[in-house]
C-alpha cells in the first residue's frame, strides 16, 4: 500500500528471503518494472534485536534513499501460540520475546529518526494484548505495552522537529504467526466475539498504517490506533 501510494519501500527481513522477494515483485509490478525517481524498492537480511543487524540495514538506506528518510514502519515481532503462564516462563524465553518485539523497536526507531527531518513519520505495530492483557501470554502483552509506552514519550520528544510517532494496534490478523491457531472451532469463536464478526486482513492493517504517515494525519502523534473490528473498545 505504500508503494502504491508512491513511496519508495525498503524492507528488512530476517530469514524469509522468499517472501521479501514475493512483496518486491510486487512493488515493482506497482511501477511497471520502472524506477521511481531513480529508486527501485529493495530487501535487506537483518536480526533487528541486534545494533550490528540495525546498523546494517540502515547502511543500506542511507545508500539506496541517499541519507533521506521520510517513513519509518516497525513491524517486526514475534508471538508463541502456546499459551504459558508467568509460573512456568523461562527467563530466556521472557528475554527473547522483548529482544524481538521491543529491544528491535528501539534500536531501529532510533536509527530512523537520526535520519529524519521535519515531515517525519514514524509507526509502530503494537497490539490488543498491550491493551487487556493476555492470560498465557504476558510477556507478549508486556512487550507491546512497553512500545505503546515508547510510542507516546518519543512522540512528544521529537514533536518539536516536526516528526510524529504513532502506532497501529491490531487484534487477530490473517497472518503466518497466526495461521496455525486460527482454525476450525477456534476460528469461529474468536470470529464471533468480534463485532464486526470477521478477523482482519493485513490489508485492514495496512490502510491505517498509509493514513498515519500520509499528510492527512500530519497533526496526530501520539496515538494509538486501534484495527479490531470492535473486540476492544477503548480510547
Amino acid at each position: 500500500m505504500l508503494g502504491a501510494a508512491g513511496a519508495t519501500v525498503g524492507i528488512g527481513y530476517r530469514s524469509n528471503r522468499p517472501a521479501a522477494e514475493d512483496t518486491l515483485r510486487g512493488l515493482l509490478g506497482l511501477s511497471g518494472g520502472v524506477a521511481r525517481d531513480g529508486h527501485r524498492p529493495w530487501a535487506e537480511q537483518a536480526d533487528l534485536a541486534t545494533e550490528g543487524g540495525v546498523e546494517d540495514l540502515f547502511r543500506r538506506a542511507d545508500a539506496e534513499f541517499e541519507g533521506a528518510l521520510d517513513v519509518f514502519v516497525g513491524n517486526a515481532g514475534i508471538w508463541n501460540a502456546d499459551p504459558c503462564p508467568v509460573s512456568d516462563l523461562e527467563p530466556g524465553e521472557w528475554q527473547r520475546m522483548m529482544e524481538a518485539n521491543l529491544t528491535s523497536a528501539y534500536l531501529t526507531t532510533r536509527a530512523a529518526i537520526r535520519r529524519m527531518g521535519a515531515g517525519g513519520r514514524v509507526v509502530l505495530i503494537t497490539s490488543t494484548a498491550a491493551q487487556r492483557g493476555e492470560a498465557g501470554h504476558a510477556h507478549y502483552a508486556a512487550s507491546k505495552g512497553a512500545l505503546q509506552a515508547f510510542v507516546k514519550s518519543l512522540a512528544v520528544e521529537v514533536g518539536p522537529r516536526g516528526i510524529t510517532v504513532n502506532a497501529v494496534a491490531p487484534g487477530w490478523v490473517d497472518t503466518d504467526m497466526s495461521a496455525g491457531v486460527l482454525k476450525g472451532q477456534y476460528r469461529e469463536r474468536v470470529c464471533a466475539e468480534i463485532p464486526m464478526r470477521r478477523i482482519a486482513d493485513p490489508e485492514d492493517v495496512a490502510g491505517p498504517v498509509v493514513f498515519l504517515v500520509s499528510d492527512l494525519a500530519r497533526h496526530v502523534t501520539g496515538e494509538i490506533l486501534n484495527v479490531n473490528g470492535g473486540s476492544v473498545l477503548c480510547g
